[in-house]
């Protein structure tokens, strides 16, 4: 084990204690709060009740507003924003298929995902949003206070102006907690960045339909709630600067996990160990994926509604009609990426010198911007395997899927982004491997401390965005804890 020495850390980077002392008894004291969970599930079924969009699965020749831009192919609106369907060539990738074409998401803007926090009776509270997406198989999820494109907040469509959204663009006459670019889905995406902001206020703030105040405790203890806290609260809540509860006995789980959040308590490897690491993975890359015409991809076919691999494996691209009362708009058709089958996204952990480790893989997706991010332990789609070699499947896939019931730590289906992914989920696990098992790195694979995590965090394109949702979902764990950690 390596060990911080004292002011080591980044002075700029560490929360107030104020501010850390308020984080700490939130996840702790969720009946602290303002309102009880019960509160919020009353208030989010009576807000279901109001809920009567209408999502229709329609053939491309039903888009209004976008059209198949002759002779490249691309999917594009008309008004030359939003965003459009374009092709990807990606070549000498790693791993066991080097080669392929695909359709992607090109969106060449930043948008905004801000939460907006204000102390109740001491304990900080997030302004959340019950938000329809699409893309959502229950349609309405828990979304950040402001979740919007630049199209949208700058209302190319027309239609109302974003609530909240001077807070996060006036930022400074407020308390800025983080504040970072972060990407998305580089399967599915092409160099798509947002960026991540929580703004905390003072002032007085009107609570509008639709919006309700939920402690920080209770917001992660919600993670555990299938399809509801939705992908872009999630990047968001990785961000929140969580310090170490107080640890207790050296076996207890959840003392391991405060001693990882503090970096006094040392880690395998050394800050600049990691940054070597990380680095060398980057500059030694030697793959290349650029954009080519939609039209000139290869194995993907184009039928009257949607486009599908010849295989009728990885996704299909689509489109469907929407018609809604709860969004700026009232209507509406896209395009949509639509997955096949059902992801996985894991962490394996492991207490290591009693201090929670996370074990982390150096990713590769063809529509980052750097090439490479931090990565969960294991991220893939298992059913893709029928179609591909053998040793494409990830390493650990069978520890994780068939881990014993109690190392499983966290086990929650969540819901990729609903914007843009029609029915899209992803199964959620963080699984602890025993303190005995002796486990050596693979060359991709180091482990860090939850601490290390969170300071990769504050910077862009460290963590790709499932292993924020995964830390996110660490973080809660502290809630579960509850009396464990004082």
């Amino acid at each position: 084990m390596t060990h911080a020495l004292p002011g080591s850390a980044d002075v700029l980077s560490r929360p107030e204690t104020r501010l850390a002392t308020g984080l700490a008894r939130s996840m702790r004291e969720a009946d602290r709060a303002a309102s009880s969970l019960q509160d919020f599930h009353a208030w989010f079924s009576a807000y279901l009740e109001t809920e009567s969009s209408e999502i229709r699965r329609i053939p491309f020749s039903e888009l209004k507003g976008w059209r198949f831009e002759e002779p490249h192919g691309n999917l594009v609106h008309e008004s030359g924003k939003f965003f459009s369907v374009q092709g990807l060539r990606v070549r000498n990738a790693p791993g066991a298929v080097p080669e392929w074409d695909q359709p992607i998401i090109h969106q060449p803007e930043v948008g905004v995902l801000g939460i907006l926090v204000k102390e109740f009776d001491g304990i900080p509270h997030c302004l959340m949003q019950a938000k329809m997406e699409p893309g959502n198989h229950n349609k309405v999820q828990l979304s950040p206070t402001v979740q919007a494109t630049r199209s949208n907040y700058t209302r190319v469509h027309g239609g109302r102006p974003v609530p909240y959204l001077d807070f996060f663009r006036n930022a400074s006459r407020h308390r800025v907690l983080a504040d970072v670019l972060q990407s998305e889905q580089g399967a599915w995406f092409y160099r798509k960045r947002n960026r991540n902001i929580i703004v905390e206020t003072h002032d007085d703030v009107e609570l509008l339909d639709g919006f309700h105040w939920l402690s920080v405790g209770q917001l992660h203890a919600l993670l555990s709630e299938h399809d509801l806290v939705n992908m872009d609260a999630r990047t968001v809540m990785a961000c929140f600067p969580f310090t170490s509860p107080s640890p207790s006995g050296p076996r207890a789980f959840a003392g391991a996990l405060a001693r990882s959040l503090d970096p006094g308590y040392g880690s395998v490897h050394s800050p600049g160990s990691l940054r070597n690491w990380f680095t060398g993975a980057r500059a030694g890359f030697t793959g290349e994926a650029h954009l080519v015409d939609l039209g000139s991809v290869r194995d993907w076919q184009r039928s009257d509604d949607r486009i599908s691999h010849d295989r009728g494996v990885f996704f299909d691209v689509m489109a469907v009609d929407v018609r809604t009362g709860s969004r700026e708009v009232s209507s509406w058709t896209q395009p949509m990426i639509e997955a096949h089958g059902q992801g996985v996204a894991a962490f394996l952990v492991q207490r290591i010198d009693g201090v929670l480790h996370v074990l982390a893989r150096i990713g590769s997706e063809p529509g980052f911007m750097d090439a490479v991010e931090l990565a969960p332990t294991v991220q893939c789609t298992p059913e893709n395997y029928a179609v591909l070699p053998a040793e494409a499947a990830p390493p650990f896939l069978d520890e994780v899927l068939h881990a014993p019931a109690d190392s499983v730590l966290f086990d929650t289906v969540l819901s990729e982004e609903g914007g843009r992914f029609f029915h899209t989920r992803s199964r959620y696990l963080i699984v602890e491997l025993p303190a005995e098992r002796a486990l050596v790195e693979p060359d991709d694979f180091r482990w860090l401390t939850v601490h290390q995590l969170s300071h990769l965090v504050q910077h862009s394109n460290y963590l790709n965005i499932q292993a924020r949702t995964l830390l996110a979902c660490l973080h809660s764990l502290l809630g579960r804890a509850g009396g464990e950690c004082t």
